[in-house]
């Protein structure tokens, strides 16, 4: 009979800073949610929470191509009738830079305990000052 050996968690947490400056939502996206959930570790394992700590600073000039600026919408619904909003990229854009990029991500993360845990580690500020330096987040570029 196979053994089945188990990793351990990890006992520390790594940080890390990604610049969002003209960047493509989608594919920074992917990448991060990848980062979040640890797929570039050797040690990954799927239903284990790697720790890992990421910081996106300049969320308000992330990019879309085409005319996404304008077509792109965001729906929500109160439940009660009437109660549909809808918003575009270009509001949340001016308004709330934060919530494209966490709506993006959130979307890529499992569902479940695990994927709530993963976006607590995900910290997301619409331009380059953030109250994380105590950490030392290491500054990463995702091609």
């Amino acid at each position: 009979m196979n053994k089945t050996y188990i990793l351990q968690k990890p006992s520390y947490s790594k940080w890390y800073i990604i610049d969002a400056k003209d960047r493509n939502l989608g594919r920074l996206s992917s990448k991060i949610a990848k980062l979040l959930k640890g797929k570039n570790s050797t040690s990954y394992t799927p239903y284990i929470n790697h720790k890992i700590y990421i910081i996106i600073i300049n969320s308000k000039s992330i990019k879309v191509t085409g005319k996404k600026v304008f077509q792109k919408t965001y729906k929500k619904h109160s439940g009660y009738p009437g109660g549909l909003r809808i918003n575009t990229f270009h509001h949340f854009l001016s308004r709330k830079p934060n919530v494209i990029l966490e709506k993006s991500i959130k979307g890529m993360l499992p569902k479940g305990i695990l994927g709530k845990q993963l976006f607590k580690q995900l910290k997301i500020y619409p331009y380059t000052e953030h109250p994380h330096k105590p950490q030392k987040p290491e500054v990463i570029t995702l091609i």
